[in-house]
């Protein structure tokens, strides 16, 4: 079995290896010209921890991880007004959380693939055509590569979904939210901000820091917006947006960089009736984004990809592969989309009520033995996903 798989991000490098693991022929396709070096840091937990931990790359990951002491929300003036603990929420799910930025999880996934994988940069997907026993790829430089199947991991905004099941509009649900990231250097930041991850403690905008090891600092940063559409000029609209915030926000916006080095998306969750047609299947946030109210894309992705290369070699055919694939994976993201949408209200307080009553939830909170309270209400249920197929649940039970 050939597989083509359009992405090289987190998902489509998770399948990849996957896939190669289980001596299946792989070809990676990526659009950009090379590896991204943009995101933020993210909570690896769920799902996605088991499977990169059945991959044998969790001490790799544990390895670039960050130690995040706590989450604090500061006023203007940086007084500290509420925290999670890191520490404690990390216990509460039995140590498996690691703080860690997107691109280094990428970067331990690509390092890793073995050698027969083919991973392609520059080669954006123009065309697909189910040929009924195979597919037919058209590539944006005129080449074509023909493979059994073809996997749409390239995101929120997948070409492949385009492609074969129609535009964008059709399937993403906007959760009123745009975010961005982008790194900067100042050192009296990084030492107020130590080994914190710091949040401006305010209303229908917030800003966000947090220390890298080479002395640099990220910036988080999410508000309220009725209109989806994203601004030609990432960091003009970002100091236009949160200029008339405190504490180290202005210091931040000055050096901001230049647009091309910003991350700047809309905050959104894609819902598809279905995640295959023929010989093509979606994976990850091109089919499922739980956006990052969630905090599992990442894990998420990673765990449906897993799924998705077991079927492929467990099931009778390509058809009952996607089938049993979306069985298994879609009441878990379906679950984490819904808390998600719940959380939207805390996750960012529209008013000074809710700023004040999350306070009191996140105080009341870190009182011993409702630790647990917080991290239901952040994560959801737990799931078994990957351990059931770790501990052999047979094709179709």
């Amino acid at each position: 079995m050939k597989v083509a798989i359009c992405g090289a991000g987190i998902t489509g490098l998770a399948l990849a290896h996957r896939l190669a693991a289980l001596d299946v022929e792989v070809v990676v396709l990526e659009r950009a010209a090379g590896p991204r070096d943009q995101g933020y840091m993210i909570d690896f937990f769920g799902p996605g921890f088991d499977a990169i931990e059945e991959m044998g790359l969790l001490p790799r990951v544990e390895d670039v991880a960050y130690q995040v002491d706590e989450a604090s929300l500061l006023d203007d003036r940086g007084r500290r007004r509420a925290a999670i603990d890191y520490v404690q929420f990390g216990k509460s799910l039995r140590g498996r959380l690691c703080s860690i930025m997107r691109p280094d999880l990428e970067r331990v996934l690509r390092t890793d693939l073995p050698s027969t994988v083919d991973v392609r940069f520059g080669a954006g997907v123009t065309g697909v055509e189910d040929l009924g026993d195979r597919v037919r790829i058209t590539l944006v430089d005129g080449a074509v590569v023909e493979a059994d199947l073809l996997v749409g991991a390239d995101g929120i905004h997948s070409t492949v979904r385009r492609l074969v099941f129609g535009e964008e509009e059709r399937f993403l649900r906007y959760l009123g939210f745009h975010t961005a990231a982008f790194v900067f250097e100042d050192e009296e930041i990084r030492t107020r901000v130590g080994e914190r991850f710091c949040l401006t403690d305010t209303v229908r905008m917030q800003m966000g820091f947090y220390g890298l090891r080479d002395g640099k600092l990220a910036a988080f940063a999410v508000h309220r917006a009725t209109d989806p559409a994203l601004p030609d000029d990432a960091r003009a609209a970002l100091r236009a947006t949160y200029g008339s915030l405190g504490w180290a926000v202005p210091e931040a916006l000055d050096l901001c960089p230049p647009p091309g080095e910003v991350y700047y998306d809309q905050v959104a969750q894609i819902e598809m009736p279905s995640w295959s047609h023929g010989r093509v299947v979606l994976v990850g946030d091109s089919c499922y984004a739980v956006s990052l109210l969630a905090g599992q894309g990442a894990s998420l992705g990673i765990a449906g990809a897993f799924v998705l290369a077991e079927q492929l070699t467990r099931a009778p055919s390509i058809e009952a592969a996607f089938a049993e694939y979306e069985k298994l994976v879609r009441p878990v993201v379906t679950e984490k989309q819904q808390v998600a949408r719940r959380g939207a209200r805390w996750f960012l307080p529209a008013n000074r009520l809710l700023l004040q009553a999350r306070r009191v939830f996140l105080r009341v909170a870190r009182l011993p033995g409702l630790e647990r309270t917080l991290a239901a209400a952040v994560t959801g249920k737990s799931t078994a996903l990957v351990t059931n197929l770790r501990h052999g649940a047979s094709w179709g039970s």
